[in-house]
């Protein structure tokens, strides 16, 4: 029924049964404009009788601006437990019954399924921390969540959202120039002690934490080995990241340019391989050398080849079949002589015998192949003595490509139609020999001839402890990268966080505006890391952050040159006291710490921007909805 013409039959009966009204009388007495102006004020269900085709749910204010802040803090409360060197673990079961029990912060929110938008950023911004750092996803999230709480309760009390925003982007940058002034430590020739001591901070609280002088000295020599010479992009980009986190980190990275060369450190070159069985203790290093999860194709080939006089050996690594050759779909020969098709089943054998030996012939002793080997290649590559793998799997072969100055052969076919195998694809070592580890077989390269390339064999009693022990030496691989090509490292424990908060907190004194109130409240929001190390400890968070904060604020007001040293103060969790982190040991890349706390407040910034969530229903709905 068309509303309108109902209005107007409704005032042509009333213009004759009602009085006229008194001019005293308010025009919404008249019950026509009353019924009209009920119409336009409330709620219709039907979106087309409004003219509003927003065909879903619309939250404006703070409501928003709550459940934001609800959900970011959900997510928090997940992996706030997991933080420090006791922090304890989670255990993740999928739809079909995975288990998955990991300290890692990214990999926890990786894993879950998040819907809602806010905490959707949280989630991206802990795998962001991840891959620019590798470690800290845990803290970064921890921070970004105060940050939120903090911002919501000024918003409650009066303080407009663009105020808080401008407030933490000044906070921010006063903190960043902070650490780069006071708490960084220049290390010009960084010794294998800071490179281990930040490797056993990074693995603390991980698995592997109780046997991290193992493994950080692990982690060190494996970056170690992958050292090569940066490029000018490379130094560009150095030069861009430093200027991006200030001015003194700039001038820093300038001068190290200048005065020697630098160098760059590929992850991607190390590659760690998990196999079962033995202790965690007997995983190993193969310096220069690489292994690949594969075994040879036949037992009939040889377990070791090395180089012979002088020569090295060449490995050929191919990602097509080496089967019979057969006919392409659609392909039809129509044969009028049967004797004609033992000759055609002839030549096929011939043009498989004939790729074998062009493969053979460029020089090749190893030859591994993402896909399949018949018995009848089986048969050449053992007459001549070779080791061939079948089934390897794509990247580790990139990786070995990369590591013995080799490529990877897709196709035989040339430009000229024909077929042919370039000599130059081959990459080259000094031996392999076939090993067996755990169940299985491996297959160790050693004396690798290119770029640089490590393996890192990681025994463990089970499949959840070998992956945990995989992400913990990812972090610690990371952090030494870091470290290595920074020459910077802070102090943590709470160190950095708690001088921040304190100069944070006399910094906002010299603010004259309403952002005074906010840099204070950013300067409380960052001493949830220290309370959050103190409780999963099972120590006195309120009484061990009282004493941080007095502690560094008389090393900062002091002009005392004997208390300059307070500012590397940090929690000793074990022994629930305080102490100089520095001298401990307990330290972390300034990049870490600095990209910890933009992203953070970054994050924080953008759900606090936002003040109206529309959720749209799907197209079905707002199909039925215009009928």
């Amino acid at each position: 029924v068309n509303i309108s013409v109902c209005l107007d039959k409704q005032a042509k009966a009333v213009r004759h049964t009602t009085p006229p009204t008194s001019s005293d009388q308010t025009p919404f007495s008249n019950p026509i404009v009353s019924l009209r102006t009920s119409l336009h004020t409330m709620s219709a269900p039907n979106p087309a009788s409004t003219g509003l085709f927003i065909n879903g749910q619309r939250e404006t204010g703070q409501d928003v601006r709550v459940g934001n802040v609800t959900a970011a803090l959900a997510v928090a409360n997940i992996v706030k437990t997991s933080l420090g060197p006791v922090g304890l673990d989670k255990m993740l079961v999928d739809d079909i019954g995975d288990v998955l029990i990991t300290n890692d912060g990214a990999t926890i929110l990786k894993s879950l399924e998040v819907e809602h938008p806010a905490a959707r950023v949280l989630v991206d911004l802990a795998n962001l921390q991840d891959q620019e750092v590798g470690d800290g996803t845990t803290s970064v999230v921890i921070i970004a969540s105060e940050l939120l709480r903090r911002g919501n309760d000024l918003v409650k009390n009066g303080i407009h959202p663009t105020t808080i925003i401008s407030g933490y982007r000044s906070a921010l940058k006063a903190a960043v120039s902070y650490i780069k002034k006071q708490m960084v430590v220049n290390v010009s020739e960084l010794n294998d002690d800071h490179l281990i001591n930040a490797a056993k901070t990074s693995m603390s609280s991980k698995i592997i934490g109780k046997e991290s002088d193992f493994f950080a000295k692990l982690a060190v020599d494996a970056v170690k080995s992958v050292k090569m010479n940066a490029t000018a992009a490379d130094v560009a980009g150095y030069e861009a990241m430093a200027a991006s986190d200030g001015p003194g980190a700039a001038s820093a990275d300038a001068a190290g340019k200048n005065g020697k060369q630098r160098y760059k450190y590929p992850l991607s070159a190390i590659h760690i391989l998990k196999a079962h069985g033995k202790s965690s203790m007997e995983s190993h290093l193969i310096d220069g050398g690489f292994a690949i999860n594969a075994m040879r194709a036949a037992q009939g080939m040889p377990t070791f080849v090395e180089s012979d006089d002088g020569q090295p050996v060449k490995i050929a690594m191919l990602d097509m079949n080496l089967q019979r050759h057969r006919m392409g779909m659609g392909v039809q020969v129509i044969v009028k002589d049967p004797a004609e098709i033992e000759n055609i089943k002839k030549r096929e054998m011939d043009i498989t015998k004939e790729r074998i030996r062009k493969i053979i012939d460029a020089g090749a002793r190893i030859v591994l192949t993402t896909k399949g080997v018949d018995d009848l290649c089986m048969k050449y590559f053992v007459e001549a003595g070779i080791i061939c793998a079948r089934r390897c799997n794509r990247e580790d072969l990139k990786r070995l490509a990369k590591a013995t100055g080799g490529r990877v052969v897709t196709t035989m076919a040339d430009m000229e139609g024909n077929e042919t195998f370039d000599g130059d694809c081959l990459g080259s070592c000094d031996s392999v020999r076939e090993v067996r580890i755990g169940d299985g077989e491996m297959l160790y390269v050693y004396g690798c001839k290119g770029h640089g390339a490590s393996t890192i064999v990681l025994r463990g009693a089970n499949e959840y402890m070998l992956d945990e022990m995989d992400r913990a030496l990812h972090d610690s691989l990371c952090v030494v990268k870091r470290m290595l090509e920074s020459n910077t490292l802070v102090p943590g424990g709470g160190a950095a966080e708690a001088a921040l908060s304190v100069y944070l907190d006399d910094y906002a004194h010299t603010i004259q505006t309403r952002e005074q109130l906010v840099i204070q409240e950013y300067a409380d929001a960052l001493l949830v890391i220290p309370k959050t190390l103190a409780v999963n400890a099972a120590k006195d968070a309120s009484e061990l952050v009282a004493k941080l904060r007095s502690v560094h604020a008389k090393g900062q007001h002091s002009s005392d040159d004997c208390d300059d040293g307070l500012k590397f103060m940090g929690l000793d969790l074990v022994e629930g006291t305080i102490r100089d982190n520095l001298d401990a040991g307990v330290v972390e890349p300034a990049i870490s710490k600095i990209k910890s706390l933009r992203f953070a407040t970054e994050a924080a910034i953008t759900i606090l921007r936002i003040d109206d969530r529309i959720t749209l229903n799907d197209a079905g709905g707002l199909a039925n909805a215009r009928r």
